[in-house]
């Protein structure tokens, strides 16, 4: 499987069985995504050491930075293609609302990637 299939897979990176998160978390009840601490079919472990996922919080700024770069682009298709006046204080409330909306998203699949960037046939 290549990294993108497994990314977008959720699936384990070693057998391709199981998910990796058995709780997807919710957005309305705060409620943050629970992860497997292995995989139950092979019993690849998917902690791999204390603080192996503060590397994840990069990638999760990243996510977040590309979500407001589409807020504005749209901000712009619409100013510019549609005419709509749309001020700062609207487009900032856009982004805060598209982050909320998507945290729980964010969250999974920084650590998704992170995981699988990591992920060595050995």
């Amino acid at each position: 499987m290549s990294y993108i299939s497994k990314v977008l897979s959720g699936k384990c990176p070693h057998c391709g069985k199981e998910k990796i998160f058995h709780d997807k978390g919710s957005v309305f009840t705060f409620r943050m995504p629970k992860m497997t601490k292995e995989c139950p079919s092979c019993g690849y472990n998917f902690h791999r050491e204390t603080g192996f996922y503060f590397g994840a919080m990069y990638v999760s700024y990243a996510i977040t930075v590309a979500e407001m770069v589409a807020v504005m682009v749209t901000r712009l298709i619409l100013n510019t293609v549609f005419g709509l006046e749309i001020n700062l204080l609207q487009t900032f409330i856009a982004i805060v609302v598209v982050i909320l909306l998507s945290w729980t998203f964010t969250y999974r699949a920084a650590r998704i990637m992170w995981l699988n960037m990591f992920y060595s046939e050995d």
